[in-house]
């Protein structure tokens, strides 16, 4: 029956976001909120959240093919699949981000190496080259098992650098108070390992039922992990605000005023830090609970549903703090403000691109053996 309405939200929801492409396709961004001051949105936003748990899930592969932790034996070829559809869901987003799309290709063909933008693209594609052929490989374990160790090795240093290198994208940009910190590159892989361990936590909750001790001692394993990088992520939180108060610059004072009191003080309050941190430490807290299937996967889904809106609230209010005051009432239009919210299209393109990935994970859970009982070991 869940099998059944899980089908159903992810198709209906790649129907929604066919219109969202062909809306975005046709028009342009004409229909999308951001504009000239406020220049990113939702889809960066997901584009880091989408990647980090592809870094993250990476990393949990790497516990069986290169550490060969006995708790994760077997559990590499899913982790290796989540991986891949994340990774493909966060380039989708941040590709039809840009305003031309179609000149992807200059960046593999006219790259520049200095720009962290480059490094970060051809890394990306280095990385999911890597990604797929070790899914391919992870069917023949056996054979593959030396390819298997020293791509997860290759691998695990691309995750991490590629989630320090979206902290330091951002970082970098010293217009930018907000942003420009030096915990960025540091959080980042923190947070990556925690959406993966949260994803995982999730998928063998929903779906993976079978009533074993290895299953539940899986179950605690990630649980455990998930707490405490969620402990250590308040942490970073604390750390980030606190400098950024009592360093007393101004864009950047206000715009953590802007996260925590003004516009979008329901997205850190209600979705980051109750729903997406308090409510799953307390489930995962309870021994029993963390190991129970439907709460281990609640308490997956709220930390997910947390970093989500963490990404989005990294991203908007620094951009909704003006470089100079005077900009709010020197020029009138639509493109030119400094309140954001995503458009209806925007939000359509991104529950396009979650449906269709949830789908063909669906799709692929069904008739592929990714599950710990149908993988051999290596």
């Amino acid at each position: 029956m869940v099998r059944r309405i899980l089908y159903g939200l992810a198709i209906l929801a790649t129907l929604f976001g066919v219109w969202g492409i062909y809306d975005r396709i046709v028009s342009g961004h004409q229909s999308a909120a951001y504009g000239s001051y406020v220049v990113w949105g939702l889809w960066v936003a997901l584009y880091l959240f989408f990647t980090g748990m592809a870094a993250g899930t990476f990393v949990f592969a790497t516990l069986d093919y290169l550490f060969r932790v006995p708790i994760f034996a077997r559990t590499g070829r899913l982790s290796l699949f989540l991986s891949l559809i994340t990774l493909g869901a966060g380039l989708l987003h941040i590709w039809l981000d840009l305003g031309h799309p179609e000149r992807v290709w200059k960046a593999y063909l006219q790259p520049n190496f200095n720009s962290v933008m480059d490094q970060i693209v051809w890394g990306y594609t280095i990385f999911g080259l890597i990604i797929l052929i070790m899914l391919g490989m992870s069917f023949q374990p056996q054979r593959y098992a030396g390819w298997l160790k020293a791509l997860s090795a290759i691998g695990l240093f691309l995750a991490l650098f590629l989630s320090g290198g979206v902290g330091a994208l951002l970082g970098v940009q010293a217009a930018r108070p907000f942003w420009h910190v030096g915990l960025f590159p540091v959080q980042f892989p923190f947070f990556s390992l925690a959406s993966g361990a949260a994803l995982l936590l999730l998928v063998y909750g929903l779906f993976d039922r079978a009533a074993n001790e290895h299953r539940r001692s899986l179950l605690r394993t990630l649980a455990i992990l998930t707490l405490v990088l969620q402990l250590i992520k308040l942490y970073f939180l604390w750390a980030d605000f606190s400098q950024s108060v009592y360093g007393g610059m101004p864009m950047n004072v206000a715009a953590v005023n802007e996260v925590l009191f003004g516009r979008y003080w329901w997205a850190f309050w209600i979705l980051q830090l109750f729903l997406g941190s308090i409510v799953p430490i307390i489930i995962l807290l309870w021994p029993r609970l963390a190991t129970e299937p439907p709460w281990a996967a609640l308490a997956g889904f709220l930390v997910l549903l947390g970093f989500a809106a963490a990404r989005a609230n990294i991203v908007f209010p620094a951009l909704s703090v003006p470089e100079l005051p005077q900009l709010i009432g020197a020029f009138h239009s639509s493109r030119l403000q400094f309140h954001y919210f995503p458009s209806l299209m925007e939000w359509a393109v991104s529950v396009g691109i979650s449906g269709l990935a949830g789908l063909i994970f669906l799709v692929a859970y069904d008739r592929l053996p990714l599950t710990p009982e149908h993988v051999r070991s290596a």
